[in-house]
């Protein structure tokens, strides 16, 4: 392991890697990647996978568009050996109140005027993409055709050996115990396996990101929430798209293997940092399922498990530098949509370090808009 880097970034999950990857490309050489566990060991290789432009909020549209312009050419612009997986199914937004689809038509145009192809469906429609669904609980549809899900486990490998290509140090199983600060200013991270000295440090660790910024003195209002998925037994295809609902909180995925991934949101779960599961959270997602789509009810659940979303109280990232202390960057708080925003999450931290003109705007997504109450709230979020 390196003793002196330029950059050391913090978390080997899609934030991390697509940062280091990002800032190597555009020429800097010494840069040190520390994760305690292995890569995509956290929230990225817990999640369900999902990307959607269909967001509520200019920013999230712009930076999801962006995202998945980029996923669908992954594999070349990373020169991936193997297959990110990107299936562009669509996202089939269902919405059971009136007030819901008043939601959904302000969310289309603010879609719209930044070039998404999203458009509202009939209940007819909607039948006539998941025939199964029960539309007699439903008031309309929202439907995205360019939405769709990746392997993130294959995501997060691709920007780590493009990365390693280009010179980036990973340290697997390297855990932050601390991060020197002398007259205020970053001067090094220690380790469980030594002191790495640098100037610059990227907190990309989401789930545990309290944890670092506490050992600078940095305050972030942020807490990370268990959220749960589980997995049926595999069966023929009959669902393209993931179905999305916010109102009765679900979202369902049917993955290329034939098993079926759903999970829903909970504001009762614990903060604890656990990623255990529970018999709540399979009996809720029961009903839920048996009342929107009956049939899938039926399947067996092979599988559950559980992983941590980074919530703020607006429901979105911070992407930030420390005005306390002059090089700790912060990337975090993505409460469930990192993975989505992974590529462009990688892009505007390198700009930031590196003092470049943003391809981006995200200055509205600093830490001080919670001091200052301008909070940019995005109302769609399972």
């Amino acid at each position: 392991m390196k003793n002196i880097a330029d950059v050391v970034i913090i978390g080997g999950g899609i934030s991390g890697c697509s940062t280091a990857y990002n800032l190597a490309k555009k020429g800097v050489k010494n840069i040190v990647v520390i994760e305690k566990n292995y890569i995509c060991s956290g929230s990225t290789g817990r999640c369900g996978a999902g990307v959607r432009m269909q967001w509520g909020t200019e920013m999230n549209c712009k930076i999801a568009k962006q995202s998945i312009e980029f996923y669908e050419h992954a594999n070349e612009i990373l020169e991936y050996d193997r297959d990110v997986d990107f299936k562009q199914s669509g996202y089939l937004l269902i919405a059971d109140t009136d007030k819901e689809i008043e939601q959904f038509k302000k969310n289309i145009e603010v879609q719209h005027a930044c070039g998404i192809p999203s458009k509202m469906l009939s209940l007819e429609e909607a039948r006539e993409i998941v025939p199964y669904l029960n539309t007699s609980i439903l008031k309309g549809a929202a439907f995205c055709e360019k939405d769709g899900f990746l392997n993130p486990f294959h995501t997060t490998d691709a920007f780590y050996k493009a990365a390693k290509r280009l010179g980036v140090e990973f340290n697997t199983f390297t855990e932050a115990t601390g991060i020197r600060v002398e007259k205020g200013r970053v001067t090094g991270v220690e380790t469980n396996k030594g002191f790495i000295g640098t100037n610059i440090v990227v907190n990309a660790a989401n789930a545990y990101s309290k944890n670092l910024c506490n050992m600078v003195n940095l305050d972030i209002p942020v807490y990370s929430e268990r959220h749960q998925i589980l997995v049926t037994e595999p069966v023929e295809p009959m669902q393209g798209p993931m179905v999305m609902a916010f109102g009765l909180n679900l979202y369902v995925q049917q993955s290329p293997e034939g098993s079926f991934i759903m999970g829903r949101g909970d504001a009762n779960e614990p903060r604890d940092l656990r990623i255990t599961s529970s018999w709540h959270f399979i009996e809720e997602m029961a009903k839920t399922i048996d009342m929107v789509l009956p049939p899938i009810s039926k399947l067996r659940v092979i599988r559950q498990w559980a992983g941590l979303y980074n919530m703020t109280p607006d429901k979105q990232p911070i992407y930030d530098k420390s005005e306390e202390v002059e090089g700790f960057y912060i990337a975090v708080g993505f409460s469930g949509h990192g993975f989505m925003f992974g590529p462009i999450t990688g892009i505007v931290m390198s700009e930031m370090i590196l003092g470049e003109k943003p391809t981006i705007d995200v200055s509205m997504l600093n830490l001080n808009r919670f001091k200052t109450g301008k909070l940019l709230l995005e109302p769609s979020v399972v």
